[in-house]
């Protein structure tokens, strides 16, 4: 898959995840998918903003202009993805914050798929988003699954910061029994 397809399908898995959160029969499988959508979220921000977003500054016309508006739709994201992260097991707050997540998401996903996505794929070669979408699947094994709404957003001090950041994350996932990636 090339880049932009690696990404799509990101979409559709936390779409598939909110349809699990609304099936969810008890507060604990509505917490592991909470779980899910934390993980696979931050991972795919976190790729975005290391791998898709300084790409598309350099090449997309007002590029700069339109990675500040994913980097700040990302931050409203990020921000709810932490209040969700810190919710206990069935805390009552649990559904308004995924319904907002959801809305947030759904805007996100809206904008990049109708929008930015065919623009960069005019932009950028066949072979350049094919080794993209390598580079991006690579990644993910070892991207922060955790928001960190604090932590840089743009290379270069981003592409230090993640790896920490990961780090960290993985060994509070195994603590705290998570799910592993």
């Amino acid at each position: 898959m090339d880049a932009l397809e690696v990404l799509a399908h990101d979409h559709r898995m936390v779409e598939q995840l909110f349809r699990d959160y609304d099936a969810a029969a008890s507060d604990r499988q509505r917490r592991g998918v909470v779980e899910l959508l934390v993980r696979e979220l931050s991972k795919h921000a976190a790729l975005e903003e290391m791998l898709v977003y300084p790409l598309a500054g350099k090449v997309l016309p007002d590029g700069a202009r339109e990675v500040d508006e994913h980097l700040n739709e990302h931050m409203a994201v990020k921000k709810t993805l932490l209040a969700l992260d810190r919710l206990e097991e069935g805390d009552r707050r649990t559904d308004e914050l995924v319904a907002e997540l959801r809305r947030e998401v759904e805007e996100h996903i809206r904008e990049e798929e109708g929008v930015f996505m065919p623009r960069l794929r005019g932009c950028v070669s066949q072979q350049d988003l094919d080794g993209l979408g390598e580079l991006i699947v690579r990644a993910k094994r070892d991207a922060p699954t955790r928001p960190h709404p604090n932590a840089p957003d743009e290379p270069p001090a981003l592409i230090l910061a993640a790896p920490l950041a990961a780090a960290y994350d993985r060994l509070r996932d195994r603590l705290q029994r998570r799910p592993q990636t």
